[in-house]
């Protein structure tokens, strides 16, 4: 039975405080069966570079190609406010998402240790605006007519508990903002071993519910995702590295009151990189994209279902050049896909729908 508790999440200063609801879910949240390992031979691995490369033109268009795998091009689309609202570090975007009528991105900066907050840029009214990267970048360092405009189609949230920030996500079916909540004691290191979901509304563009959960059957534990998207259907997806090249891929539901995922019956050999950085899914093709810096693999989402029926030929990937750090990857219902990078923060789009 869950337990409907009140949860008081402490602002930064001048920020005040906010209710968030939580369900303390007493079931477990993670089913597991038996698994089977994908020779996914076409996926390659990448580590970490030593240095990430930066924005060619910070200031201008850039590209990211692909150097590998089918021929897809990323292009400028956004400079994102830099600095940004009352000169906030916006230089440091997690994720995003879209819901077709807005964009979506999360900033944690360095400093702010679990907390951040969520902007929204409504793509109709800038596209009215004729406004360009470089006015969008701007947009907070300038007073110009153009740049009041601009603002006037920036919603700003306030502060909350993000964690690391990676998991943005709308969910088509239900029309809700969902993502991992988590506190980290480290990047990439779980405070403790619950896991949180959160809705958060797309309107007050903070949490307004939470559920706390284990995601543990027997011996077998995760302390939560660190990405995370949903299909046109509603199922949600996360995946993790459990050691340096495999992958598990878990597929599940989030209602208000309960959360259930599997960890599915295909284990892929080759995952694409060290970080695992975004997960999105294309309702146009069907498609899940696993997201690594410089490096993204992909896959049929129904393949997963049931006992599963992906094969190696199933699995395609792209590396991509420069080896930028790539934040977030997420598609519009037309099938074309926006991707975050940072190094200069901004927002480059692709022009192909199925890659």
């Amino acid at each position: 039975m869950a337990i409907l508790v009140g949860l008081v999440l402490g602002m930064l200063s001048g920020i005040s405080a906010q209710a968030t609801r939580i369900v303390h879910q007493r079931s477990s949240a993670l089913s597991v069966g038996r698994l089977r390992t994908i020779n996914d031979r076409a996926v390659h691995y990448m580590g970490v570079p030593k240095r990430y490369q930066h924005a060619r033109n910070p200031h201008g268009v850039n590209q990211i190609r692909s150097t590998r795998g089918s021929r897809v091009n990323f292009t400028t689309k956004y400079l994102l406010p830099y600095p940004g609202y009352r000169h906030q570090a916006w230089g440091n975007p997690q994720s995003l998402t879209t819901d077709g009528r807005y964009l979506y991105v999360i900033y944690c900066p360095t400093a702010w240790k679990n907390r951040g907050r969520l902007v929204r840029y409504d793509l109709r009214a800038l596209g009215a605006s004729h406004a360009t990267a470089q006015a969008l970048q701007r947009a907070y360092t300038s007073n110009g007519r153009t740049s009041r405009t601009i603002r006037r189609a920036i919603k700003v949230g306030p502060a909350f508990v993000t964690g690391h920030g990676q998991s943005l996500a709308y969910n088509w079916k239900d029309h809700h903002l969902y993502m991992w909540c988590d506190r980290e004691s480290a990047p990439r290191v779980p405070a403790n071993q619950y896991g949180y979901i959160s809705q958060i509304s797309n309107r007050q563009l903070k949490p307004t519910h939470k559920i706390r959960f284990r995601l543990k059957q027997g011996k077998f534990a995760v302390p939560g995702g660190h990405v995370l998207t949903f299909d046109k259907y509603g199922n949600a997806y996360f995946w993790t590295r459990p050691s340096t090249h495999r992958v598990y891929i878990y597929k599940g539901r989030i209602s208000t009151k309960h959360v259930k995922f599997r960890l599915t019956h295909q284990v892929l050999r080759n995952g694409p990189g060290t970080r695992v950085q975004s997960m999105a899914y294309n309702s146009r093709t069907g498609k899940l994209y696993l997201v690594a810096d410089g490096s993204i693999a992909n896959l049929p989402a129904k393949k997963l279902n049931g006992q599963g029926h992906l094969t190696s030929s199933n699995v395609k990937w792209n590396r991509f050049s420069p080896q930028r750090e790539l934040e977030g990857l997420t598609f519009a219902r037309n099938g074309r896909a926006y991707l975050l990078s940072n190094h200069n923060p901004e927002v480059l789009t692709s022009n192909r729908t199925n890659w």
